[in-house]
């Protein structure tokens, strides 16, 4: 069955990730910020997938 809450967090994090290359953007900014917490969660859903 596909996981459509992870598919959902996996696509977010890549079109942050794709603007912030695109804009240069350096750590620290609002939306890198929001790629760590997208990549905490994805983490962390995955480790509960497994159980």
């Amino acid at each position: 069955m596909a996981d459509l809450y992870l598919k959902a967090l996996e696509s977010e994090r890549k079109s942050l990730w794709a603007a912030c290359r695109l804009k240069g953007l350096p750590k620290g900014t609002p939306e890198r910020l929001r790629i760590e917490a997208l990549d905490a969660m994805i983490s962390a859903h995955k480790g509960k997938a497994k159980k």
